[in-house]
């Protein structure tokens, strides 16, 4: 018995799905950040007026930016297409759309507190994620490694010496 703890021990510690970790949190961030565009562009019609104005555009401008960020970027970064660059446009945008839930909370009307269920955390825990995706990569089961080994292929040269560990 005691052996077999070890082992179970040494096997939880020891071996690391790194690449398949990353794959997981690309599909579920993906999926979950493409779910807010989608519930922006069925309530489009309500939501044209209503939505707030970013960087001096109108709500409706500000509205088909966002849906376009949500649902593009979250489809690279569920596939792993310009991983990197696929999380700035959502990082900016939470950022945005966490001072309006700051400024909302300032204002007369408490968008969210402690006691609150109101989720007003959304936008840190996606810039969050997507800051890992920078410092992280997209890991092997990607496209954009794919790719990289593509190009690395033509140049006749060899995926040890061109790429780091990832």
């Amino acid at each position: 018995m005691k052996i077999f703890f070890e082992n179970l021990f040494l096997r939880s510690t020891g071996y690391a799905y790194s690449n398949l970790a990353r794959l997981f949190l690309r599909l579920f961030a993906g999926v979950m950040f493409i779910q807010f565009g989608i519930r922006h562009l069925i309530n489009f019609s309500s939501l044209r007026y209503t939505f707030p104005s970013i960087l001096s555009m109108d709500s409706e401008t500000s509205l088909i930016l966002m849906i376009c960020i949500e649902v593009i970027c979250s489809l690279f970064i569920m596939v792993g297409f310009l991983t990197r660059l696929a999380v700035l446009p959502p990082i900016v945008a939470m950022s945005i759309a966490e001072y309006h839930i700051l400024h909302d909370m300032l204002s007369d009307t408490v968008t969210y507190s402690l006691s609150s269920t109101q989720p007003g955390y959304l936008p840190l825990m996606f810039i969050g994620v997507f800051i890992f995706f920078i410092i992280a990569g997209p890991g092997k089961i990607s496209l954009d490694y794919f790719i990289s080994l593509f190009i690395i292929s033509r140049r006749g040269k060899d995926e040890r010496d061109e790429l780091e560990e990832v």
